[in-house]
């Protein structure tokens, strides 16, 4: 028989394992707000889960509930199933305003048995026209999959399951407003753009289909610097972030993150595979001359 000290232990443990259980299962309701979509998205599961559904009357969004100015930030997704096309999933980072900034995360919805694109794009100050397009190489229906954006004072880097996919490089050094000043927060829809999303806008929405839903868990901003309105300033040292902001690397966390040898080199077995398009190389676009961060 187990003594009444063993037993009280164990019983702390338990609730213990509750309380953890129970944070761990409200991290949806702590960190994102439902945003629009008249009850399409849903927080399920006690937290654990959320959906966004789209129908023809109305697709469905969220938003975080921190502001951040840089962060490592991670969201496991699983998205609509099935026929899809017309439809997007979108999972992106904004500040508001005219002169905006953005980082995004575009998933273009299929036919059934072709894949899916994923579109990324960069804006900053307001411009952005920096698309890369990729395939994956996995079905992102039958799972949940991490999508990850780090944003730092170097660099921007777009992970998927931690295999990077694309850097978008600090490039003030030749002329080009970098993401710095202007904190963002999280969003995410789900919502009919069938007037170009598929094959340009050939492939119409089949809302015979409807509703398609889209599957999120486990976010995870807790390497981020979560910004503050009131006080004027992010979570983060500014001691820090001065010092880390002259660009190079050292392995110094998250701020000073850089691609090692080995990520290079899973990037360029991504983009020699899997990208589809990369607005660097699109001459006809541009004639008279790339961008000038694409020489970076």
């Amino acid at each position: 028989m187990a003594s009444p000290s063993s037993l009280s232990n164990l019983i702390t443990i338990i609730i213990i394992s509750i309380i953890s259980i129970s944070a761990s299962s409200a991290n949806l309701y702590e960190n994102v707000d439902i945003t629009w979509g008249d009850g399409r998205a849903k927080i399920l599961n006690n937290g654990d889960l959320l959906t966004l559904s789209l129908d023809q009357s109305s697709g469905s969004g969220f938003q975080s509930k921190n502001e951040y100015l840089f962060g490592k930030i991670d969201m496991q997704i699983k998205l609509v199933p099935g026929n899809s096309a017309g439809t997007v999933t979108a999972y992106y980072l904004k500040s508001p305003g005219t002169t905006w900034d953005e980082i995004d995360f575009e998933f273009l919805g299929n036919l059934s048995g072709d894949p899916y694109i994923l579109h990324t794009n960069v804006f900053s100050q307001g411009k952005g026209n920096r698309e890369q397009q990729f395939y994956l190489w996995f079905d992102p229906t039958l799972d949940f999959h991490t999508y990850s954006i780090l944003w730092n004072p170097q660099r921007i880097i777009f992970s998927v399951d931690g295999t990077p996919i694309r850097e978008f490089k600090n490039a003030e050094s030749v002329g080009v407003p970098y993401l710095k000043s202007q904190p963002m927060r999280i969003y995410s829809s789900l919502w009919n753009a069938d007037d170009w999303a598929t094959r340009g806008g050939l492939v119409k929405t089949d809302w015979t289909q409807a509703p398609f839903s889209s599957s999120y868990r486990n976010y995870n901003d807790a390497t981020a610097c979560v910004w503050s309105a009131s006080a004027g300033k992010s979570s983060c040292n500014d001691n820090t972030l001065k010092s880390q902001s002259g660009g190079g690397g050292g392995g110094d966390g998250w701020l000073n993150e850089e691609l090692d040898s080995s990520n290079e080199e899973r990037l360029k077995w991504v983009q020699k595979k899997y990208m589809v398009y990369n607005y660097c190389f699109d001459t006809s676009r541009f004639p008279l001359g790339i961008p000038p961060e694409c020489s970076l």
